[in-house]
């Protein structure tokens, strides 16, 4: 009987514990040129349901003790599945007209880490990250080579057309145009206006372990087998249980000539500044350089914060309360029913 009473209690202390425990999921959808006049109520609608979607299904994972890596990944798989995000299902195309899909993802409790580049037939390039950290000696896993190794994982391939959608086509069509005009008259080779955009996560579990997780499609119009910030470790993506977790998203050359993502971590590791300042601080070392975007970060601690010196982001947090807040321009974010 009183080893039983004994079981019962230690119970009861663990479940306390873990109500106790500031659990924690923030959510990205990109950060970019946001054009107000161009979102309706419908639309805006439809994309901060998307996000609660998100933050529910890794909030799911914490909440029954799951690991951050895993709740990442439940996140960010919601956000490549629709096509409002310019990653899996919703990637923008190539010049050639290809999509071309990268991710990363990073365990902070040992900054384990895994990503693929430039790959094309992979559903969920954030399930295929996870894969590549999990399950082989690598970190990085390219194209055709990133393909077959996710094929022997079991991961599921699709016909590239899955990725098609007409709002993607069309602004492919709009970029050529309007870099035409733009070479024509002298200009930049590239628009001003480049539609581009990234899908990231950072998770806390109760054991205040930390992951970070990023996944994109690139930028319209992209060339040469371009790649971003967002597979690279220390770029788009970073994790460390002993300062913070990052997933970052904006003008993915510049993030990647900044560190970014380590950078911030750095900053909170050595410097002493909170996620906040050391996300800020970074966004200006970024403008400095021609760059925007923006970035998510949390510590150990449950400290986050969402910054982008762009028009909006498309963002969300949710905690052990189960309430997802949403928010895509520069006011407060709002809870969703």
């Amino acid at each position: 009987m009183r080893a039983l009473f004994c079981v019962v209690a230690l119970f009861l202390m663990q479940a306390t514990a873990f109500a106790d425990t500031p659990i924690r999921l923030v959510i990205h959808g990109g950060a970019g040129t946001i054009d107000r006049s161009k979102i309706t109520p419908e639309l805006e609608q439809q994309y901060n349901a998307a996000l609660a979607q998100a933050l529910r299904a890794g909030h799911a994972v914490l909440l029954r003790g799951g690991p951050p890596v895993d709740a990442v990944v439940a996140a960010i798989t919601v956000m490549e599945d629709s096509p409002l995000f310019n990653a899996g299902k919703g990637a923008v195309f190539t010049h050639e007209g290809r999509n071309e899909l990268d991710s990363s993802i990073m365990d902070g409790s040992n900054r384990a880490a895994g990503a693929v580049a430039a790959v094309t037939t992979i559903r969920n390039p954030i399930l295929a990250a996870r894969a590549v950290m999990q399950r082989s000696p690598h970190v990085m896993l390219m194209g055709a080579g990133a393909e077959a190794f996710a094929k022997e994982a079991g991961l599921e391939l699709v016909d590239p057309s899955y990725f098609r959608t007409e709002m993607r086509w069309k602004q492919l069509q709009n970029a050529i145009k309007e870099q035409k005009i733009l070479l024509d008259h002298d200009g930049p080779a590239q628009p001003k206006d480049e539609k581009r955009g990234t899908v990231g996560a950072v998770a806390l579990d109760a054991k205040g372990n930390l992951a970070a997780g990023t996944s994109t499609g690139g930028m319209t119009n992209k060339r040469w087998g371009r790649v971003g910030d967002s597979p690279i470790i220390g770029a788009g993506t970073w994790a460390d249980n002993r300062s913070v977790a990052v997933s970052a998203t904006g003008t993915g050359e510049m993030f990647i000539r900044s560190a970014a993502a380590h950078q911030v971590a750095a900053r909170v590791m050595y410097a002493g500044e909170t996620p906040a300042a050391a996300a800020t601080h970074t966004l200006e070392e970024i403008a400095a350089i021609a760059g925007d975007g923006g970035m998510i970060v949390m510590d150990a601690k449950g400290n986050y914060a969402m910054k982008f010196n762009t028009e909006g982001m498309y963002r969300g947090t949710i905690g052990a309360d189960g309430k997802p807040w949403v928010g895509i321009y520069g006011e407060p974010e709002k809870p969703v029913p």
